[in-house]
């Protein structure tokens, strides 16, 4: 009896091919190698830049319209708001530049650990 496939295996199914383990599909996947560390690397560090610069013009603009509330909760939101927007700027600016800069640690040790392959 067939029964509908809604997606979602049984454990009975699983149990009925047990060559279809998880573990086996990642083993077959091939290795990362040094170019892919590479341009991951350029890439992550270009985006960097791309969030320093805009971060930098958001900084800008905030510094010359500064909100004029009369209500001190109004002025207190609009200041909140402004750090917030200028802080998440800033977060992205680090983070793309550490992941970038991680990655370029890795292609550096990828290419000694290949020379170091090459002579045993």
């Amino acid at each position: 009896m067939n029964s509908p496939s809604n997606g979602f295996n049984n454990e009975s199914d699983e149990s009925a091919n047990p060559s279809l383990s998880p573990l086996d599909t990642a083993s077959s996947e091939p290795k990362k190698g040094p170019l892919s560390f590479l341009s991951g690397s350029i890439t992550s560090l270009s985006f960097s830049l791309l969030s320093l610069f805009i971060s930098k013009k958001i900084v800008l603009y905030f510094s010359i319209h500064t909100p004029n509330y009369s209500s001190p909760i109004a002025q207190s939101i609009a200041s909140g708001f402004k750090t917030l927007i200028i802080g998440i700027s800033f977060l992205a600016t680090f983070t793309f530049g550490f992941i970038g800069l991680g990655l370029f640690l890795v292609f550096i040790r990828s290419l000694i650990e290949g020379n170091k392959q090459k002579t045993d």
